[in-house]
């Protein structure tokens, strides 16, 4: 899918800078609301998504772009939706692996006032001004949601998804952090604050380290067979495709070597 590049002459800088006159709080509210209609009507039929977050600055020749790709390869063979924000790096990782099973791929981009283009494997693409629209539409369509090592925005991502699920306002989705030496700091803090008394322990009980993409792949199948079984299915009739290992669309992968990719 060919990119176009996005206007960037419309970005609102004044928004957040404080109280401003009413009629333009009016055309910004009315902005705002546009961008979630818009939101809602292209995503509502993508089906269950799994939200791949992590940083833009990773080249094609990273591991963790290759993991990112190995482990949305193994999601979208199974019929899932692949989503991201539809940037370079992590995200393209992410989407690339749903192209090549032939899943359905999603990314849902932001404006910015430096250079960020969609990457060009998506088969859905949205471009929103706000990161709020954004982060609200990366959330509210997924099921499950992969966190690889990032940035700044990342980690915004990562704690905000955390007090919606942690606080009730959102279902427990499972949250996997992949890369168990990168994520350490942010462990050991989450560690600080248990012994501190200001989260509670089992509070964090979905999230899960990974540091592999057969680990991740074995995390979240059991996490989606936990999902299917709390929904009111039963296990002798669970769906193969649950289990990650039962495909029910997508296609095989060859490297270039020509070897069939996991």
């Amino acid at each position: 899918m060919s990119t176009t590049p996005t206007n960037r002459s419309h970005i609102d800088l004044s928004f957040l800078s404080g109280p401003r006159s009413r009629w333009k709080e009016f055309k910004t509210l009315f902005k705002i609301v546009e961008q979630f209609f818009y939101g809602f009507r292209k995503l509502h039929f993508v089906g269950p998504c799994v939200t791949f977050f992590g940083s833009a600055r990773f080249s094609e020749d990273h591991p963790y772009y290759e993991a990112t790709r190995s482990l949305a390869r193994r999601v979208g063979r199974v019929g899932f939706t692949v989503m991201t924000g539809g940037g370079p790096g992590v995200m393209e990782a992410a989407n690339r692996g749903a192209r090549d099973v032939g899943a359905t791929s999603v990314g849902c981009n932001i404006v910015l006032p430096m250079e960020q283009y969609a990457n060009p494997y998506l088969d859905v693409d949205l471009t929103f001004d706000h990161f709020f629209v954004r982060k609200v539409l990366l959330l509210k369509y997924s099921i499950c949601f992969v966190v690889m090592p990032g940035g700044a925005g990342t980690m915004d991502e990562l704690f905000e998804t955390v007090t919606l699920i942690q606080t009730g306002k959102v279902k427990g989705f499972p949250i996997l952090l992949y890369g168990k030496e990168y994520w350490a700091p942010v462990l050991e803090q989450l560690d600080v604050m248990i012994a501190e008394g200001t989260i509670g322990e089992k509070e964090l009980g979905f999230v899960h380290v990974v540091d592999s993409v057969e680990e991740a792949t074995e995390v979240l199948q059991d996490q989606l067979v936990n999902m299917w079984q709390q929904q009111g299915g039963k296990g002798a009739h669970l769906p193969e495709w649950w289990f990650l290992n039962q495909p029910i669309k997508g296609k095989t992968f060859r490297d270039r070597n020509g070897d069939i990719a996991k």
